[in-house]
């Protein structure tokens, strides 16, 4: 982790204010295996029904299922609906 970083994570817990937002990161929020909402994206890298990878800070996010689709999307927001069987991060 850079020094800046470090620097921002330990004022964010000092602070006690979102590491989310003070570090950039992607917030995740899921609704059983159903929906996934994502905030702090860096675009869509691939888009299918049965696989969507998401560019962020920490890497890409790797959406598996059946029936995938974008609900929403805008600037910083991403919807997906469908049966979500796997979300991972990769390299």
């Amino acid at each position: 982790m850079k020094k800046n970083e470090e620097i921002k994570k330990s004022l964010a817990e000092i602070l006690e204010l979102p590491k989310d937002i003070i570090l950039d990161l992607p917030k995740i929020i899921m609704v059983g295996n159903l929906q996934i909402y994502i905030e702090n994206h860096k675009g869509i890298l691939e888009y299918t029904n049965n696989r969507i990878r998401i560019n962020t800070k920490n890497g890409v996010l790797r959406i598996i299922g059946k029936d995938l689709m974008l609900k929403n999307i805008i600037t910083e927001e991403i919807v997906i609906i469908g049966e979500i069987n796997q979300v991972e991060f990769i390299d």
